[in-house]
Parts: structure tokens; C-alpha cells; sequence
């Protein structure tokens, strides 16, 4: 049995099978790894963005207590510039037109809509990339055949 292993490069694992044929197993730098990163960050700063206007500011002020507001504000702005870079490469991916891609990038600043722009996004666009990326590698693999 074999391995190579492209570790931290993006590389695709190449492993033997003992019959002679080598399957590829990815490592999640393609599509699939943009769209997973994406669906994580844009649900965790939709939560952190929610418990900052739902939690924070009422305490704020309410009970004047800024604690929560600026622990969790820095913290929801910190994972907002990450949302920011993993949102952009995830539609330079999947070649979005601008508009979309806009709406995509100002979703974590609204409550709520990270999860709703993440559920369109991936029955608008992720959804048929993923059925055409399937169809070509079904396609590819009836030609080696």
C-alpha cells in the first residue's frame, strides 16, 4: 500500500489499492472545502451576531452593562473579516456575478441574514455546481472505461 501526502498544499492524497489501481481521496481544497468553510463561518457569525443584538445590546441598554457588547462585538467582527475572505474565495469559485456576491459579503451584518443568504446561495448556486461537477466526473469516468 502507498500513500503520498501533499500536506498543507492542497495536493490531492494519492492511496494504492494492493490491486494496482490508485484512488484520489481530496483534502478539501476544491469546491467542497470552499462551500464547507463558507456554510461553518456563515452560521457561526449569524449566531454571534445574534446573541450580540439580542443578548448585548438590550443588557447594554437596559442594565448598562457593555461587557457582553464589547466582548462579543470583537469577537463578531473578527470572525466577520474571516466570513469576508471565506465568502469571497467561495464565489470567485463559483464564478457568482457581482450582485450576488455583494449580497453575499453584507450578509453578516444584518441579523439573520447570514442563514438566509446561505440557504439560497446553496440552492441557487451550490447545488447545481456540484450536479454539474458530479455529471462531468460521471462522464469522465464512463470515457476510462
Amino acid at each position: 500500500m502507498e500513500a503520498a501526502v501533499g500536506r498543507g498544499s492542497g495536493k490531492k492524497n494519492t492511496v494504492g489499492c494492493g490491486s494496482g489501481k490508485k484512488s484520489t481521496v481530496g483534502r478539501g481544497s476544491g469546491k467542497e472545502g470552499a462551500v464547507l468553510r463558507y456554510r461553518v463561518m456563515a452560521y457561526i457569525t449569524g449566531v454571534v451576531l445574534l446573541v450580540l443584538c439580542f443578548a448585548g445590546i438590550p443588557l447594554q441598554v437596559a442594565a448598562h452593562n457593555d461587557v457582553i457588547v464589547n466582548d462579543v462585538g470583537t469577537v463578531h467582527g473578527i470572525l466577520y473579516m474571516i466570513y469576508l475572505v471565506v465568502a469571497y474565495l467561495l464565489t470567485r469559485r463559483l464564478r457568482l456575478p457581482i450582485g450576488p456576491t455583494v449580497l453575499v459579503l453584507l450578509a453578516g451584518t444584518v441579523p439573520v441574514m447570514t442563514f438566509v443568504v446561505e440557504r439560497w446561495v446553496h440552492r441557487r448556486y451550490i447545488v447545481p455546481a456540484q450536479q454539474g461537477q458530479a455529471a462531468t466526473t460521471a462522464a469522465a469516468g464512463a470515457r476510462a472505461r
